[in-house]
Order: structure tokens, then sequence, then C-alpha cells
């Protein structure tokens, strides 16, 4: 039995699963107990999501047990638009600018989760999200950014062209000083890698464009991803090519 599976028959057995959470939510610590967080978005209903999402931000902050209990709220929206409650996407697209980071995470994990249900829904909200600010565009390219997701062409080329738009907005930035975007950047910085591995002979030319930017946050972020072993993996030879344009 998988570890999300054990949880899973855990929590049916369990009344209050609160005091449970806690105590098995990895924090604080470097790691929150995603396994378990992913057993929670598959088991808990509409009112213990409602629950765990109701809890205040103070009594909540970053790194506690407590705001692990809202990262499994986060992704249980995700469950929910993944059954067919789409107007959850308006609620989940807030917890996308939430100043903790883990809460950030869940937000792009329970996007994640549409996708495994409907590419074509999650790619269409995706689209409206990426004309949004820097930690929504942030939510949106983390989403994308999953081999799993990626595995069809049609799919696999909208999301390098969300990308390919996200990286024009970022070119065009009047205050790249500030803090969303430099999140944004940081995430940007693996994001065409996945998604370039996923369909090279699309993503390589659209990736080679940005070669030739003079914005120092974009080049940052071609260089970023060169660094990375599944584009050497996938072509090494033209990882080399592009280092030496950007050198």
């Amino acid at each position: 039995m998988s570890s999300i599976n054990n949880y899973r028959q855990q929590l049916k057995e369990l009344k209050n699963w609160a005091p449970f959470l806690r105590k098995n939510s990895g924090l604080p610590g470097p790691r929150g107990n995603l396994e378990l967080a992913h057993a929670v978005a598959e088991e808990a209903n509409r009112k213990q999501i409602e629950e765990f999402l109701s809890i205040p931000f103070e009594g909540a902050k970053e790194n506690t047990p407590e705001v692990f209990l809202v990262f499994c709220g986060v992704l249980g929206l995700g469950k929910l638009i993944a059954n067919g409650d789409h107007e959850q996407f308006v609620r989940l697209r807030g917890y996308a600018s939430d100043p903790r980071w883990r809460i950030r995470e869940a937000t792009a994990t329970a996007l994640q989760l549409v996708g495994d249900q409907s590419m074509d829904l999650l790619l269409k909200e995706m689209k409206k999200w990426s004309n949004g600010n820097w930690l929504e565009k942030r939510a949106v390219a983390a989403a994308l950014a999953e081999p799993r997701l990626l595995k069809e062409v049609k799919v696999a080329k909208q999301a390098l062209q969300i990308l390919d738009t996200i990286t024009k907005k970022m070119e065009a930035a009047e205050s790249p000083a500030n803090e969303e975007f430099k999140i944004l950047r940081q995430g940007m910085g693996y994001c065409w890698s996945v998604a370039v591995a996923a369909l090279p002979e699309t993503g390589k030319p659209l990736m080679e464009k940005w070669l030739s930017s003079r914005n120092k946050d974009i080049r940052w972020i071609m260089k970023e991803n060169l660094k990375k072993n599944r584009l050497i993996k996938m072509d090494a030879a033209w990882v080399k090519v592009c280092n030496d344009r950007l050198s």
C-alpha cells in the first residue's frame, strides 16, 4: 500500500482529523508531509475543507502545523474543481498571492490536481491567470511545469505558449525589482526546462528566441534553465550552443 493510500485509510477511521494532521504535518521542518496532504485532498468533504480554510492567518503562520491544515484545504479546493465545482477557481486564485510560500505551493499543486482530470480546463483557466499579477503568473508556470501533465503534444504546445507569454510580460516589466517579480523569476528558472524537455521540437526554438534578449532577468532565467539535467540529457550539444550564445 502506498503512503498516500495508507494515510487515506487512517483518515477514514478518524472522527477529528486536525490533531492527526498537526502531529504528522512534518512542520516545523524543511518539508511538509505532502503524501498526507494528498490523502486529505482525496478524502476530505466540503465541510472539512472549509474548516481548514477558515483558520485565520494569525493562527497559521509559516512553518507551523496549523499552516499545514490550510495547505490541505487549498489542495481540497483543487479536488473540488476537478470534481466539477469550477466556481472554486476564484477562491483558489486568491491563494496564489498568499504571503506564505507553502500556501502558494499548495495553489500550484491544487491546479495540477485539476490538470490530472482535465488539461483542457486547466489550460483555459491558466490563460486567464497569466494576465494576472506576478504571483498569479508564478502559480501558472509552476502548475504547468509538471512532466506528468505535458505528455500530449497539444498540451505541451499550449503550455510553452503560456510560458512564452509570461516571459514577454517579464521582459517588459517596469518594476522588476519588487519581491513578487523576484519570486516569479525564481520559478521561471526551471519551468522552461520542463516544458522544453516535454516537447523539444517546439520548445527549443521558442527558448532560443529568448537567448538574444538584453534583459538581465530574462537572460538569468535562460541560464538557470540550461543548467537543468533534463535539458542536458535531452540534447547536451544544443545546451552548449545556447550557453555559448549567452556568454
